[in-house]
Parts: C-alpha cells; sequence; structure tokens
C-alpha cells in the first residue's frame, strides 16, 4: 500500500495475536511515507523482557521514527497529533487497555474508548493502530484477565468499526477484513 492511498484508509486497525508480525505490517504501512513518522508507545517498561521488546522494536524502526511514549492519555494525544498532520503509528491498544485498568481513576475503561472512537472518526492524517486479537483462546480462569478479555474485544469491535480500513495478521500474513 503505498503513501497516496493511505489518507482515505485512515484510521487503519491493525490486529493479530502475539508475534503474528502485526506490529512489522504496521510500521510498513507507516514508512511509505516521508518522515519524521511518529510512533506512540502505550507500554510502560517494567521488567527486563519488556525493555528488551521495546528495544528491539526501535531498532527495527530505526531513525525516521520519533517516538512518544503514552501509556494512557491516548485521545487527548492523537487529538494534538492531529493539527500536525504527520503519520502517526499506535502500538498498541491492547497495552494501552491494559494500563487503563490498572489506573487510579474510577472513569469506566468503555467510555475511555468511546472517546477514543469519537477521535478516530475525526482523522485526516495518516494513522495506524495496533492490538491483538485476545478472544481466540481459552477462557482465562480469573475476574480480571475476563475483564480484559472482554474490554479487548468491546474495543477491537468499537476500533474496527471506526476505522476505514481493518487488517487481521497472521503468521506474517495480512488479510483485509474492512
Amino acid at each position: 500500500m503505498g503513501a497516496e492511498t493511505l489518507p482515505q484508509d485512515t484510521p487503519h486497525l491493525v490486529l493479530g495475536g502475539a508475534r503474528s508480525g502485526k506490529s512489522r505490517f504496521a510500521e510498513s504501512l507507516v514508512g511509505a511515507y516521508a518522515g519524521p513518522l511518529i510512533y506512540v508507545a502505550t507500554a510502560e517498561v517494567r521488567d527486563d523482557e519488556m525493555r528488551h521488546r521495546v528495544e528491539h522494536h526501535r531498532r527495527r524502526r530505526g531513525d525516521d521514527w520519533k517516538t512518544i511514549e503514552c501509556p494512557l492519555d491516548l485521545v487527548s494525544l492523537l487529538a494534538d497529533l492531529r493539527t500536525e498532520g504527520k503519520p502517526v503509528l499506535v502500538d498498541c491498544l491492547t497495552l494501552w487497555m491494559s494500563n487503563l485498568l490498572h489506573r487510579d481513576d474510577t472513569t469506566p475503561p468503555e467510555s475511555i474508548i468511546h472517546a477514543l472512537g469519537d477521535e478516530l472518526r475525526r482523522t485526516t492524517y495518516p494513522l495506524v493502530l495496533v492490538t491483538n486479537e485476545v478472544g481466540c483462546g481459552i477462557v482465562p480462569d480469573n475476574a480480571l484477565a475476563r475483564r480484559f478479555r472482554d474490554l479487548a474485544g468491546f474495543a477491537n469491535q468499537s476500533i474496527a468499526e471506526a476505522s476505514r480500513r481493518v487488517t487481521f495478521v497472521a503468521a506474517g500474513l495480512p488479510l483485509r477484513l474492512k
């Protein structure tokens, strides 16, 4: 997909399982544009394993990308970035949802996800969002994990509805859903 086709197909939601190739695919979509490219990182580095993952992704992206760390206030950040018009990749919504569940705020995560959908409908710049499809496995054995799985399913449906393009990636192979 070339740079001339993404704006009318934005936002673009890319989802798939862990290690499915979704981030690499999303990076290729945004990387088709001239820089500067913006990478919105939602991960909070809390251990060595996550630190290694973050470094691997940074090395793979290279120097054309500016990283903005945004573990929680994604809706406001995307509204601010709308005025810049630069290509943006958000990786990943799954970690962002996990962060929402663990914050000390009483605002229901579902209302924040609705706000994200509203912001996505106003998107006029190249925007690609990455998320995991977590509902294809077994039913989790604890309430928090079930709450997360249900929230992720709700969010993926809501964000897919607000997106103009949706691609599922499995085994590194993209399948256009919308």
